[in-house]
């Protein structure tokens, strides 16, 4: 898709515009502050022209109290700030993270497949930390250096017209050098953050997959892996650098060549009596008043590029449409049948690769339909089009004679279960995986769902019971007790529909047995789809459907099957001898 640009006025609407008091407030604050700051340089050219020379006391007293008063409102000003805007802008990162991982979770199941993980960890937890430059300090103290150089400009002007020209020649080269540093420093702080979400998304991977890594000894091939991708993002860092040390090192040439002219011009004026010692005092503070600001923008500047950066990444996501963005989802449904149809479907991954092949059958209410099939046939493809995982590319899938591509996927969903073959188990307790579709379930209610799935037989084993820590992906688990648990939440959420890819792969013979009677309960009354490549699992089906590239080769009951002699004879048959 087009990648979308953080405009301005974008960033102004969504971000600035909502927090204007607390920036206008900011910004009555900095002026104050510097306003404050600028005390020094006259008091400085009083004392040496009035109290020095005059050897006025009093004045000097007054000087002490005026410059001391001027310290403390600065100290009291930068801490207002500081709390007023950071604490801000910490909390508008926190705003913007959850919108974009709300925005993330609802895109297609296709996005998901396309993108690694851990890159969309960093898209939400790094790309939009810039913003703290726009909403906290950043932004008011690009403000502040404005008018500090300002003021500090016309209090030059004032004490010398032609030093002060001489100095804004080198001044306004640095501008320059600035404005064409950051319009080349943008691109690369927004590659920066897709080497980063690409490095980050391998890391990722490669940590959840530290025993496949460890089982084929394949450490080093990782490591190099990380490496050459710590290097690339090395070497972008190292293009900001270079950009950006160009413009520091411009600014301390030209700032230095213009503080040389100024020694020189000023100590010929004094010495032509055209200037006091107090006056060149403070024109020198002033000037470092003028100049600091503008290498501070430039720091700004450079934060506030790397922020429109990210935040230009961060407008891709949140231009994306949703699985609800689709304006055709209009049915809500409310108590469903599901009574489910497949009217000519196809699908395709790719643009004219067709993986489902004008598909049509029906699974009636409460039916069970059983979908065989070698590896690779669309039996998954099918399952995820009942799910709305995916839509078709024609022909439709109906729910109660209505089009599943105009009814609300949140109102479908809340009626469908799914056990996946390798079903994802959450870091936390046994309770709070069984309790995730539906966590205000009563205790009754839960153990239920454990007995039913026989999640009990080995939790009662365990020192916590219910209780215990599974580990990250329920790795301290076996595979047979992370699949119980997942049929555990399936019989849980009480769904109209239910999908079971594999439900029973992962169990032995014995777990297996009491599961089939657990899924039987579960199953009755529940329009039911089972993929299975272990046949003699699906023999109660009310239709097996042999799905063979991408088509029904065949369907029936399992005795009709038989009776054919056809390719579901041939598959029963071959497991049955092995």
């Amino acid at each position: 898709m087009p990648k979308q640009k953080a405009s301005l006025g974008h960033v102004f609407k969504t971000i600035i515009l909502p927090r204007k008091k607390l920036i206008i407030l900011g910004l009555v604050l900095i002026i104050i502050s510097r306003l404050a700051s600028l005390v020094l340089p006259k008091a400085s050219q009083y004392l040496m022209d009035d109290v020095i020379k005059n050897n006025d006391f009093e004045l000097l007293k007054t000087l002490i109290l005026v410059v001391l008063g001027a310290i403390i409102i600065q100290a009291v000003t930068s801490f207002a700030l500081t709390r007023l805007l950071s604490v801000e802008a910490q909390h508008l990162i926190a705003q913007l993270r959850v919108k974009v991982q709300k925005k993330i979770i609802q895109l297609p199941i296709n996005f998901f497949d396309n993108n690694k993980s851990g890159a969309l960890v960093s898209r939400i937890m790094s790309d939009v930390e810039g913003v703290r430059n726009l909403v906290g300090t950043g932004l008011v103290q690009l403000f502040g250096g404005v008018l500090t150089a300002i003021i500090s400009l016309v209090l030059l002007i004032n004490i010398s017209p032609m030093m002060t020209l001489y100095v804004l020649v080198p001044v306004a080269i640095f501008g320059v050098v600035s404005m064409k540093a950051f319009a080349y420093i943008r691109p690369i702080f927004r590659k920066r953050g897709e080497i980063n979400a690409e490095v980050t998304g391998r890391l990722t991977e490669t940590l959840n997959g530290i025993r496949v890594i460890k089982g084929f000894n394949a450490e080093e091939q990782e490591i190099k892996t990380f490496e050459t991708g710590a290097l690339k993002l090395y070497d972008n860092v190292k293009k900001s650098l270079t950009s950006t040390a160009l413009v520091t090192s411009s600014a301390t040439l030209l700032l230095g060549i213009a503080s040389t002219g100024i020694m020189g011009i000023g100590g010929y004026m004094i010495m032509e009596n055209d200037l006091t010692l107090g006056e060149f005092l403070a024109f020198t503070l002033y000037l470092g008043f003028m100049i600091a600001p503008i290498v501070q923008m430039s720091n700004i500047g450079s934060q506030m590029t790397e922020a429109f950066a990210g935040l230009d990444r961060t407008e891709e996501i949140m231009g994306m449409d949703t699985e609800d963005d689709i304006k055709d989802r209009t049915i809500e449904l409310d108590d469903i049948e599901g009574n489910i149809q497949f009217d000519k479907v196809s699908f395709a991954y790719e643009e004219g690769k067709n993986v489902i092949k004008e598909v049509s059958f029906e699974a009636a209410k409460g039916s069970v339909t059983a979908l065989v099939g070698t590896s690779g046939s669309g039996k998954s493809t099918i399952a995820g089009l009942v799910a709305s995982f995916i839509s078709p590319v024609s022909g439709s899938v109906l729910v109660d004679g209505k089009d599943l591509s105009n009814i609300t996927l949140n109102s479908y969903r809340k009626n469908l279960g799914v056990v996946l073959q390798d079903d994802f188990l959450f870091e936390g307790t046994i309770r709070e995986n069984i309790l995730f579709p539906r966590p205000d379930s009563s205790e009754e209610e839960l153990l239920q769902a454990v007995k039913s799935a026989h999640v009990n037989e080995f939790t009662d084993r365990f020192e916590d019971g219910l209780d215990t820590l599974i580990g990250e992906r329920g790795v301290k688990l076996s595979g047979g007790q992370r699949q119980r648990i997942a049929i555990a939440r399936a019989i849980l959420a009480n769904p109209r529909i239910l999908i079971l890819d594999e439900a029973t792969s992962n169990l032995d013979t014995e777990s297996e047995s009491y599961i089939q009677e657990s899924l039987k309960s579960l199953m009755a009354g529940r329009t039911t789809f089972v993929i299975a490549h272990r046949l003699s699992t699906i023999k109660q089906a009310d239709q097996i459907l042999v799905i063979e590239g991408g088509e029904i080769a065949e369907s029936g009951t399992h005795d009709q099957l038989i009776a054919k002699e056809g390719r579901y004879f041939e598959l029963y048959t071959y497991q049955a001898r092995i």
